[in-house]
């Protein structure tokens, strides 16, 4: 009787059993019995541990800028340092650096606080929250209508602010919010409400709201900025470095 040859697998087989369990062992003795990935923190913690960083950072930054004022006082170069101080503080004013009052345009956006099953055939839950290019519309129409000044939420924001969204919350400049979200513009406000009016992406946002549910609302009124406290120097990532 001839005998089949054997196939290559039956001698590969058996060196993957011992090889796959072999690694089992490796893994189970560096785990110790834990899990290997139990220690890392998920990504809201992390967001929220930044966030009180940002904010007592920027408590030292305020109180480090007026130990610098006071000091300044005393200078034997005072007179001088008074007339570069002034050439600055025009600077700051186009730059977002100093309090600005005046007529402006309000608008808040929110999620529709609907349940799944509330839903019409086709919608997910995705199409019934704020997402950040809904809030970049807003921002981008009251800049491109002239907008003078601007905040999100309580935050003044300045050529360098970069709205970000990290499920249906906001980061911005090291922040966190929850909606709704509030963009508050100062400038003419009937031109502001007209660049609202007329723009593309701020239209679409508005069919859903007005399908779904979601939130807008836009106020007129007068409203008090704060300047901007944060740096105006852009921050790029650096490779890593072996």
């Amino acid at each position: 009787m001839t005998r089949r040859p054997r196939s290559v697998w039956t001698f590969v087989v058996p060196v993957i059993s011992l090889l796959a369990g072999l690694l089992f062992a490796t893994s189970a003795a560096t785990a110790r019995g834990t899990d290997l990935r139990g220690g890392r923190s998920d990504l809201p913690d992390l967001i929220r541990s930044q966030a009180v960083q940002v904010e007592r950072r920027a408590q030292d930054n305020a109180r480090l800028r007026q130990q610098i004022v006071e000091q300044e006082a005393g200078l034997p170069g005072a007179p001088r340092l008074q007339q570069l101080r002034e050439r600055e503080a025009g600077l700051e004013a186009q730059a977002g650096l100093q309090a600005v009052r005046g007529p402006a345009v309000r608008v808040s956006l929110d999620d529709a606080h609907r349940s799944a099953d509330s839903l019409p055939e086709g919608v997910s839950v995705d199409d019934v929250v704020v997402h950040q290019q809904d809030v970049q519309a807003v921002v981008n129409a009251l800049w491109a209508a002239g907008a003078e000044a601007m905040t999100i939420q309580d935050q003044r924001i300045v050529a360098t602010s970069a709205v970000r969204c990290v499920g249906n919350t906001l980061i911005l400049d090291g922040r966190v919010y929850s909606p709704p979200f509030v963009i508050t513009a100062i400038g003419d406000q009937a031109t502001l409400q007209a660049g609202l009016d007329a723009d593309p992406a701020v239209l679409v946002y508005r069919e859903y709201a007005d399908r779904l549910g979601l939130g807008y609302r836009v106020e007129h009124l007068d409203a008090e900025f704060g300047p901007y406290t944060g740096t105006v120097h852009p921050v790029h990532a650096r490779p890593a470095r072996s």
